[in-house]
C-alpha cells in the first residue's frame, strides 16, 4: 500500500516539476507550452509500474531464500 502510494507521488511529483520547468523555458523563450492529459497518464503509469517491479521483485526474491544462507552472504 505505502509503495502504490510512493509510486503515484512520484509520478505526480515528477510531473508538477516538468511542467514548471516547462512553463518556465517556455515563458523565457517565448514558445507556446502543451501540456498533454494523455502524455501524463502514460507518465503515472510507467512511474507505478517501475516502482511496483523494483520493490516487490527483490522483496520476493529475497523472500525465498533460507534467512542463514542469506545472513552468510553478508
Amino acid at each position: 500500500m505505502i509503495l502504490c502510494l510512493l509510486c503515484l507521488l512520484g509520478g505526480i511529483g515528477g510531473i508538477v516539476l516538468g511542467a514548471v520547468a516547462t512553463e518556465a523555458i517556455a515563458t523565457h523563450a517565448g514558445w507556446p507550452a502543451l501540456f498533454s492529459i494523455e502524455a501524463m497518464v502514460v507518465a503515472i503509469s510507467i512511474s507505478f509500474a517501475v516502482g511496483l517491479f523494483f520493490g516487490f521483485y527483490p522483496a520476493w526474491k529475497a523472500s525465498r531464500l533460507d534467512p542463514i544462507v542469506a545472513l552468510r552472504r553478508e
